[in-house]
């Protein structure tokens, strides 16, 4: 968990790549089904061009397929999900179906100007449409609002691990490593 632009899809690979497990970046989905004009793309195109999120709907089957794939067996980074109290409430019901439960809660964060640089540097780098000024700042309050308050939520079951997402991209993903150790055994 964490902000647009806190690092979460950077961290979450490096890590699926340590422990051998996929990330599952619901946001790289949405780009994909975009990229190749698909229905799901397109109706995903219309609102993250708005900078809104992709209704939970949409979100929660297609993770609950994702998650039911024979390679998150033995495991799975999420990237990006659960992003709102629904969606964790839609989680616990995937997990349990599936018989698995979270090790761990991962919330990378960074401070909002960190974050606005990051986004706008990426939006030119990647040119990716969804990055522009209004869609950024809507993100960032939309996390804010729905998203953040569920680190309360996550470090009350004992999930929660807050990582400093600052800094050059090994020495968080060193920072994550030693914060997830105890979780992971």
């Amino acid at each position: 968990m964490g902000p647009q632009g806190a690092g979460k899809g950077t961290q979450a690979a490096r890590l699926a790549d340590r422990l051998g497990v996929p990330a599952i970046s619901t946001g790289d989905i949405f780009r994909a089904n975009i990229k190749g004009g698909t229905d799901l793309g397109r109706l995903a195109q219309e609102y993250t061009a708005q900078g809104e999120l992709v209704p939970d709907s949409v979100t929660n089957d297609m993770v609950r397929d994702r998650l039911a794939q024979a390679d998150a067996a033995e495991g799975f980074i999420l990237d990006g999900y659960p992003r709102n109290a629904a969606q964790v409430t839609e989680l616990d019901e995937i997990l349990a179906a599936l018989g698995t439960r979270l090790d761990a809660v991962v919330e990378l964060t960074a401070e909002r100007d960190e974050l606005l640089a990051r986004l706008r540097n990426r939006a030119q780098v990647e040119g990716r449409d969804d990055d522009t000024e209004e869609a950024i700042a809507r993100r960032l309050d939309i996390y804010a609002e729905q998203t953040a308050p569920l680190t309360t939520a996550y470090g009350e079951r004992g999930l929660l691990v807050r990582v400093d997402g600052i800094g050059e991209i090994d020495e968080i993903t060193a920072r994550l490593t030693d914060a997830l150790a105890p979780a992971l055994g």
